[in-house]
């Protein structure tokens, strides 16, 4: 009889493409991958993987037996979960993976929240890019994830996904406090066009959707410099240099010699959390749900006093 664990241990070669990539997603020693994928070798009486370069080449057995692993162990987290909802109690270990603004603005709460009513949950947080959280999801290595996208620019997501709305989010625009801008109530949306931008980091989902944002409206966008974090563009901005879409959730306060404005039609995000369909009766998943809502629902996305 083949072992769940070690089709497990096969899934997870066939997702990241070496021994070592699949045993640091599975949390276990490369060893440990190695003896598992030995016994599942002979067990099948034939070899699944071929050396590639680094990395290594599932033969053909391995191809036709992963599609039954993905399959299998999918049932294997239904049953899982079907169990948790029989004993309704919310237990285990729960892998959660989110963009940094929505850790840092909604996360902490939530956390506290689960802390206090279930202590016998374990949670786990990954802090990740969208994409990065797509690719987790679809992986295997987390249970439940927070992203955001921009309106008109949603994300796709894996197939077999549950999803939950949890709030939107404001974008305003962040200014050198001397900017001619920058001590108006409200700007519109052509006013901004034509700043110059300190932007996301390039292939970023945010960086993308400023470029479509000023491209449809007939605009070239003149992006200066591409950053991360947030704080390092305020900074940049704090010093004369450039501008910025801000969005309020995880903003924290302003530096001085920074403000923002807000501009109209605004500039919404949408913020949300998904979880696979097979995983919905897990009383672990529901509690996580409620928390986040709760802290996204306290959340004041209104702008930082300046």
């Amino acid at each position: 009889m083949l072992s769940v664990d070690r089709l497990r241990v096969l899934h997870a070669i066939a997702s990241h493409g070496s021994l070592s990539a699949a045993a640091e997603a599975l949390h276990v020693t490369n060893s440990a991958v190695s003896q598992q994928l030995s016994k599942l070798e002979r067990e099948v009486g034939q070899p699944l993987v071929e050396r590639n370069g680094r990395g290594v080449r599932l033969t053909d057995a391995a191809e036709l037996l992963v599609e039954h692993a993905a399959r299998i162990l999918s049932l294997v987290q239904r049953a899982e979960a079907d169990l948790e909802a029989h004993r309704d109690h919310v237990t285990g270990h729960l892998r959660i993976s989110g963009t940094p603004t929505a850790v840092r603005g909604i996360l902490p709460q939530a956390l506290n929240t689960l802390r206090e009513a279930h202590p016998r949950l374990r949670v786990e947080l990954f802090e990740e890019e969208p994409h990065e959280t797509l690719l987790s999801m679809a992986r295997g290595e987390v249970d439940l994830c927070m992203v955001i996208d921009w309106v008109g620019a949603p994300l796709a997501l894996p197939e077999g996904m549950t999803r939950a709305p949890l709030m939107e989010d404001i974008g305003d625009i962040a200014l050198p406090a001397d900017h001619p801008l920058a001590h108006r109530e409200i700007l519109a949306i052509d006013e901004i066009l034509d700043l110059p931008w300190i932007s996301w980091s390039r292939g970023s989902i945010c960086n993308d959707w400023l470029y479509d944002m000023i491209r449809s409206r007939g605009g070239e966008p003149n992006v200066i410099h591409n950053v991360e974090e947030h704080q390092t563009k305020l900074a940049l901005i704090a010093a004369g240099i450039g501008a910025a879409v801000m969005p309020r959730l995880g903003r924290g306060p302003l530096p001085d010699g920074v403000r923002v404005v807000p501009v109209q039609p605004a500039l919404v995000r949408q913020v949300y959390a998904f979880w696979r369909t097979d995983a919905s009766r897990r009383p672990a998943i529901r509690a996580c749900v409620r928390a986040l809502r709760e802290a996204a629902a306290a959340y004041d996305t209104r702008p930082v006093p300046v």
